[in-house]
């Protein structure tokens, strides 16, 4: 009979694999443990990035809405100070074109005082709709239609031959108010600085580019001494560069000036 100590070395060669299997159950359940541990710091990671990822979100959103109110803000006051300051001007303009027009005697200063008067009302008609725009934050000004040119020549009092080619409906509004006030800055340009002038306008709106050319002779008397400070031209190219265009402008060989700008005939608005 074996005492229970002798029993100990038989046990190993008695049973070879009990003790691999019992290894194997007491590092699984540790394994296990370990990659519990590995999710959830994992996990706690994920959620704490989420949680500042929202949070910065939140906050940018709150500083661009407060930046917006602002915005309304100033556009607000701007418009309550051009109603009150411009519009206030425009109409004393106006009132007082048309008295001297009832006064004059002289036909040449009755017809000097109406164009006064008449080009008083549609600034101010301009002026209201700008007004308008900066009171309701609209994101676009109202179009300027394809004929506005040839009534742009036609109140200009100024020797101007007016030559369009191409469809103008092809043309993208931002496009179609771009060439417009290009036109418009070039005639107030031959106003002040080329009295007695002829001008030619060419307009030649393409499937891909418009391309706007006014371009005036010398004038036939001294202009008045306007100060020449480049501002109107400056905000000019900034206004077609801003839709992706090009303008060029300075003095021709025959004395006159011309100005030159081509854009894209499509831009989104």
């Amino acid at each position: 009979m074996r005492r229970a100590g002798d029993l100990v070395p038989v046990l190993p060669e008695a049973a070879p694999g009990a003790w691999h299997e019992s290894a194997l159950v007491i590092a699984f359940p540790w394994s296990i443990g370990f990659g519990v541990i590995v999710v959830v710091g994992l996990a706690g990671l994920y959620f704490n990035a989420r949680r500042k990822l929202v949070r910065a979100l939140t906050e940018r959103a709150e500083r661009e809405l407060l930046a917006e109110r602002a915005r309304a803000d100033e556009r607000t006051r701007l418009a309550a100070e051009m109603h009150d300051v411009v519009t206030h001007r425009l109409n004393l303009m106006v009132l007082h074109a048309g008295a001297l027009r009832i006064a004059a005697k002289d036909e040449g200063v009755r017809e000097a005082a109406e164009e006064l008067r008449t080009a008083g009302c549609q600034a101010l008609a301009e002026l209201r709709d700008l007004v308008g725009v900066l009171r309701s934050g609209r994101p676009r000004l109202p179009d300027v239609l394809p004929d506005r040119l040839s009534s742009l020549v036609a109140d200009s009092g100024l020797q101007i031959t007016l030559i369009e080619h191409g469809d103008a409906d092809v043309i993208s509004p931002a496009v179609r108010r771009t060439m417009y006030r290009v036109v418009q800055e070039s005639l107030t340009n031959v106003h002040k600085h080329a009295p007695g002038a002829h001008t030619a306008i060419t307009v030649h709106c393409g499937p891909s580019s418009v391309r706007a050319v006014v371009r005036n002779t010398a004038p036939s008397s001294t202009p008045d001494p306007v100060p020449r400070n480049g501002t109107g031209l400056l905000g000019l190219r900034g206004r077609v560069e801003m839709v992706g265009g090009t303008l060029t402008a300075g003095p021709t060989d025959d004395g006159g000036f011309e100005v030159d700008a081509v854009l894209p005939a499509f831009v989104p608005t």
